[in-house]
């Protein structure tokens, strides 16, 4: 059962890590994940397929490529990507970003 979550600051929740992306599962089910994650400056996610999703980028700035087209974020931008885009980021500046991927 699906039960209330409130996070007060996200800055709490978030992992920084030298070795790259490694996301908080803020919510799993059979329909949705919701993911918290960030990357250092310099630091990227390599492009791959997945499922369809939307990004909020909370702070930072960077790009994210989505089936080739690179799109400059930064902090309140939000990106939504059909099922099968082929995507991946690279951050400028430590970024942080919610994401909310459909099953």
């Amino acid at each position: 059962m699906l039960q209330t979550h409130l996070y007060p600051d996200w800055r709490e929740k978030i992992v920084y890590s030298s070795t790259g992306a490694q996301p908080q599962m803020l919510l799993v089910t059979d329909r949705v994940k919701i993911i918290l994650a960030g990357l250092e400056a310099g630091q990227t996610i390599p492009e791959h397929a997945e499922a369809g999703a939307m990004y909020h980028f909370l702070e930072g700035n960077g790009w994210i490529v989505v089936d080739g087209e690179r799109l400059q974020v930064s902090s309140g931008a939000t990106v939504i990507m059909p099922e099968g885009a082929v995507r991946g980021m690279e951050a400028e500046t430590r970024l942080a970003f919610l994401a909310v991927r459909l099953s």
